[in-house]
């Protein structure tokens, strides 16, 4: 059995909930299903789904990513990139990592997540993704500090491709506690937010995403 066969799939029963909710949220919206809708943003949780274009953008990414890692995604407090990326390619394996527990409709999929618990998560999630994209609930160097944890829990150390969206004021942060640096993509949300977001990578995504800024500046 090849490696990438022992990855569990979202399940048949599961993927089916996940398109009746979309549909659900369409129908409710008038939106077109190329638009995934989530449940509504609760901001006391600090919640601001992405556009389509910034989900779409970054999904493709991952699925990038994960054709030559074959490695588990891990969405860390970003729903809307999870659902992006099971409705451009259901057969990627991904864990959404979230403390809005409307998410348990996806199943094993989910797992709870409190940031104030960085490392209180499954054993079996232990050094377990070389793929990871995180968006730290609040604008604090507090909170992407114990994200950083919860990251570094998550990694397989040895190789990890690390994509952070997180607001333009974290830039240093991300560096220092990263190796995190500001790509070229600026990422929109469908409510706009007064802070600036930026998308962060620690490693050199070429001509995607706009480019690593921190190679045009040389």
């Amino acid at each position: 059995m090849d490696e990438e066969d022992d990855y569990p799939t979202l399940s048949e029963h599961t993927l089916q909930a996940l398109k009746e909710f979309l549909n659900e949220q369409s129908s409710a919206t008038g939106e077109s299903l190329e638009d995934v809708r989530l449940v509504t943003e609760d901001w006391r949780l600090s919640q601001f789904w992405y556009d389509r274009d910034t989900a779409e953008t970054i999904a493709e990414e991952i699925r990038n990513l994960f054709a030559s890692t074959r490695s588990p995604v891990a969405c860390v407090a970003c729903p809307t990139i999870y659902a992006y990326l099971k409705k451009i390619d259901p057969g990627i394996p991904v864990q959404l990592l979230e403390y809005d527990k409307r998410f348990e409709q996806y199943g094993s999929d989910y797992i709870f997540y409190d940031y104030n618990l960085p490392e209180e998560l499954p054993p079996e999630s232990e050094h377990a993704y070389k793929i990871i994209v995180a968006d730290p609930p609040y604008l604090s160097k507090e909170c992407l500090e114990k994200v950083a944890h919860t990251i570094s829990y998550l990694s397989q150390r040895e190789e990890l491709y690390l994509l952070l969206l997180t607001g333009e004021v974290q830039k240093e942060v991300a560096a220092k506690l990263l190796k995190a640096y500001p790509c070229g993509f600026r990422p929109q949300h469908t409510n706009k937010l007064g802070n600036e977001f930026r998308l962060f990578t620690n490693y050199d995504p070429g001509q995607r995403l706009g480019g690593w800024e921190q190679l045009r500046n040389l």
